[in-house]
């Protein structure tokens, strides 16, 4: 799966067309058996020796004229058929309960049996002076899942315990020459990988700050963040990748980002680059890094993902969903909500309803509603069944993921602002507050039009697109509510600044919608294509000059326009600064933001729902910042803001699941229960969510009284 390079006994490896007489060593030769190797599947082993020895005749023919002494094939062995990443003492079928061997689904869709690896480890890796290769582009979570089940998995995270779960494959590659090129005695010099251009996300490039900031670091000296995949089958025409090439040691490094590409499908692909030299970052960035920015209390609880199906069945017509009773019976407008996923945000609704059971066991839907469960068990039940994850088969009447934290904070909320995960185009919207996100939107529990302002500003934007990464078929920025939200410094402007952020963001939303409404072909994605085209100066053509007309679009650029203006007044920054130094300026303010809050002093965006969440209250004197004239809200521990105890089932869940995770051990009901104003008078509705939560995976309980919760990976 990828190939080591090894230099002669006395000498160098020299590559491309360098003649063998320039390494001046009489009697030593290059050849096959300097190239090491190891690949997973025999044959493809067999196949990469013999590539490398067409290689060598050819490179032999071209600079030597004939051919080399026989025999002219050796059988040198030198590409190893083996497991790169995980080496182990055999494996062994898994049983079921009854004795007989489980299956699993594989990426072909067929069903094949699951195993368990005994002492699974790290393989030896042969010393060498180079690394070269490209991994398995398989990604993480779920596609590693089904390409080589749970018990592969497990091994593998046993065999790489510092390695987070959520890393893409690759970086088992990445971390492993890391750790060679760093290792006391270690002959690698360098190593050099292609792989795809996620590993520029969140959890792979954990992987390598962890490297590039250790007490014995590496160096990336040469990188191509995003980069076409050139000679490309049309349906991998739009694949991504990256190259990153590292030494040991700390040393400034080369980053080249494409500026052009054309004919990638031909013989000659045109790629344009550009050149920055200086330190190269986790997410193969230069200048500021972004990657170190910390987590804001400010933000805390407000950004999530929407809800993981894992079952089609739970998506409905409004057809659907009035045959299952929604609107006959009053108890279901909760249970069957409005549904939207990113391309329903930014292109024509679907129109869709949602089936959301969470809270209920499958005995209190089947007999409370009756239809309802009899079509969850037709249309979901069927697919869990085939799920490789058991907590997805068991609990197969409900979503994949609770969402603990983002339920709460969107419960009782008229509005709330929406993104996609991954789009083209970076837009904030508000959508009515009954709508349910999938979880390829990520929902900010908001209704301030200040927070949609500055969020669509070209501040928050330029931090987006570094923090997020670019990922998908057509390399749309991704936006990661973890390493983007989160950390994001908000600005705390004079009221009447807000108030004016506020006033446009609203009109910009409204002015979005009313278009939509007059015309109902017209998406947002058309509309800020022809957006892109008059801020670049592109000439538009007929159907982007009938977009323009029915979007309004100059108006819409007029709207942003004076929203970054007022956003970059906001913070303080001279309006003609450029990305980079917009994003150097947030690095510091999130520095300045985490040193406030170490203190004290956090900059709440919805104080009263954050605070009573982290049971403090505003101090009767708030402080006022050193350097600032505003007042703040400070966190100081003080008598509780007690919620009160939902009424409905969904929202009593969600309700105990966030007083669950805001809890660092266990928890009794009796605690719970006492975090609500109707205190003991609930604990018997506590107690009975607290043993479904047991009962359904989402909480542990080793005595029956206390508990807590079982945290996602």
């Amino acid at each position: 799966q990828f190939s080591m390079e090894k230099s002669p006994p006395n000498g160098s490896l020299l590559g491309g067309n360098q003649h063998q007489e320039a390494l001046m060593l009489e009697g030593h030769t290059i050849d096959p058996h300097q190239f090491l190797g190891m690949e997973v599947n025999p044959r493809a082993a067999a196949i990469a020796e013999l590539v490398v020895w067409i290689g060598f005749l050819q490179w032999h023919f071209r600079t030597k004229g004939a051919a080399p002494a026989e025999p002219i094939l050796k059988d040198f062995r030198t590409i190893k058929a083996m497991d790169a990443v995980v080496a182990h003492d055999g494996k062994d079928l898994v049983l079921d309960a009854s004795g007989k061997p489980e299956t699993r689904t594989d990426a072909e869709g067929n069903r094949v049996e699951a195993y368990s690896y005994r002492n699974p480890r790290r393989p030896a890796w042969p010393e060498v002076d180079y690394i070269v290769g490209n991994p398995p582009f398989i990604g993480k979570g779920e596609p590693m899942r089904t390409a080589f089940g749970q018990g592969y998995l497990d091994a593998l995270w046993s065999a790489h315990p510092h390695i987070n779960e959520s890393a893409d494959f690759v970086m088992y590659w990445w971390d492993r020459a890391a750790e060679l090129l760093t290792r006391k005695g270690s002959r690698l010099r360098r190593f050099g990988f292609v792989t795809t251009n996620s590993i520029t996300q969140e959890f792979s490039r954990r992987v390598m700050a962890a490297r590039l900031k250790a007490k014995k670091p590496v160096s990336i000296i040469m990188a191509i963040p995003d980069h076409p995949w050139t000679k490309a089958t049309k349906d991998a025409a739009a694949v991504r990748i990256a190259m990153t090439v590292a030494v040991a040691g700390t040393r400034e490094g080369v980053l080249r980002e494409v500026t052009r590409e054309a004919e990638l499908g031909s013989d000659t692909p045109l790629i344009e680059l550009t050149e920055r030299v200086g330190d190269i970052n986790p997410d193969l960035s230069v200048g500021a890094d972004i990657t170190g920015s910390v987590k804001l209390a400010a933000n805390s609880g407000l950004s999530s993902n929407g809800f993981l199906l894992a079952g089609r069945g739970f998506v409905l017509t409004e057809t659907e969903a009035g045959a299952l009773g929604l609107g006959k019976r009053p108890e279901l407008a909760t249970l069957i909500r409005p549904y939207r996923n990113g391309r329903d945000l930014m292109t024509i609704p679907r129109g869709v309803m949602l089936i959301d059971l969470f809270g209920l066991t499958s005995e209190e839907v089947r007999g409370r509603f009756p239809e309802v469960y009899q079509h969850v068990l037709a249309t979901v039940k069927p697919e869990r069944d085939r799920n490789n994850r058991d907590s997805y088969r068991r609990n197969w009447w409900i979503f994949a993921e609770p969402r603990s934290e983002l339920r709460p904070a969107l419960g009782g909320l008229s509005r709330y602002i929406a993104t996609p995960e991954t789009a083209k185009h970076r837009v904030f919207q508000f959508v009515d507050g009954r709508i349910l996100p999938d979880h390829m939107v990520v929902a900010v529990a908001s209704t301030d039009g200040f927070h949609l302002g500055v969020l669509s500003s070209r501040t928050h934007v330029a931090w987006a697109l570094r923090a997020g990464g670019w990922l998908g078929v057509g390399n749309d920025p991704r936006y990661s509510k973890s390493r983007v939200f989160d950390p994001f410094p908000f600005p705390a402007p004079a009221p009447e600044l807000q108030d004016e952020i506020r006033s446009v963001a609203e009109e910009l939303d409204a002015h979005r919608k009313a278009r939509q409404a007059e015309h109902p072909h017209l998406t947002l994605t058309q509309m800020y294509n022809v957006l892109e085209k008059l801020r670049a100066g592109t000439p538009l053509g007929p159907d982007d000059e009938r977009i323009n007309a029915e979007g309004l679009v100059l108006i819409l650029k007029e709207l942003h326009d004076r929203l970054d203006a007022l956003v970059s007044q906001a913070y303080g920054f001279p309006a003609d600064l450029t990305d980079e130094e917009v994003i150097g300026r947030l690095v510091a303010l999130n520095k300045e933001r985490a040193a406030e809050e170490a203190r004290g002093v956090v900059r709440w965006l919805r104080p009263a729902y954050q605070m009573a969440r982290a049971g403090i209250v505003e101090e009767a004197a708030p402080r006022a910042a050193e350097d600032q004239g505003e007042m703040l809200l400070v966190a100081q521990a003080g008598a509780e803001q007690k919620p009160s105890f939902p009424s409905d089932e969904v929202a009593r869940t969600a309700a105990v699941m966030a007083a669950l995770a805001s809890t660092p051990g266990t928890v009794e009901a009796n605690a719970v229960a006492a975090g609500f104003r109707q205190g003991k008078r609930i604990e018997p509705h506590v107690r009975a969510t607290l043993t479904s939560l047991v009962r359904m995976g989402f909480a542990s309980s080793r005595d029956g009284k206390s508990y807590q919760l079982r945290r996602a990976a």
